[in-house]
């Protein structure tokens, strides 16, 4: 795995910190546009009835709460990078495999969540051996109790991800490094800075 010097270590606590951040605001706003929007409803009801001047502030403070809220849900959606995973309790999966001329080497990753009650999440990397500090990140998912990785051939990688008990779990795929990702729920397939990254993005 490729060690993350000082400076990168800082980014990606700040990217995190300032993510949890945004998201908390973003549901803070949420609420005050909700509540902003039904008392302009009920001023603009009482504004008809009672021929009263209508509430432009208020119509202007919740529009502007609406595009805020938007805003940040955009962001969310469009601008997602793999930096975003959350490696402070990151434990290590299968790995090193490397590929059969030792021009790649796939590291896997477990992230847990949700404390007790949570799951693990899974996530595959890929070292570049012949490029000096490549290190990119081709898998993230939902991890289940049969996960390995082998290579196919010297750009393909299988990854098997699965539950045998539960036919629908299977999150297994192939993928040719360098053109092809896959991400659980979609955001990287979306996202606008990682659209140079790969030519097909998976999701389940």
């Amino acid at each position: 795995m490729h060690k993350l010097s000082l400076f990168e270590m800082i980014v990606i606590e700040l990217m995190k910190v300032g993510g949890i951040i945004l998201i908390l605001f973003g549901i803070l706003i949420s609420f005050i546009a909700i509540i902003l929007f039904l008392i302009l409803c009920a001023n603009i009801i009482i504004s008809f009835i009672k021929k009263k001047p209508f509430p432009k502030k208020l119509l202007i403070a919740t529009l502007s709460g609406v595009v805020l809220v938007s805003s940040i849900y955009i962001y969310e959606m469009y601008f997602f990078t793999f930096s975003e995973i959350d490696r402070e309790y990151t434990q290590n999966g299968p790995g090193p495999v490397t590929s059969p001329t030792e021009k790649y080497t796939a590291n896997a990753f477990y992230e847990p969540y949700g404390g007790a009650a949570g799951g693990v999440n899974v996530w595959v990397e890929i070292t570049y051996n012949n490029e000096e500090n490549k290190v990119e990140t081709v898998y993230y998912g939902d991890a289940k109790s049969n996960f390995s990785m082998d290579w196919m051939d010297e750009d393909t990688l299988y990854i098997l991800n699965e539950e045998p008990e539960y036919p629908n779990s299977n999150r297994s795929i192939e993928l040719e490094i360098g053109k092809e990702i896959y991400h659980e729920n979609g955001l990287a397939c979306k996202s606008l800075l990682m659209k140079d990254d790969y030519e097909t993005c998976y999701q389940n």
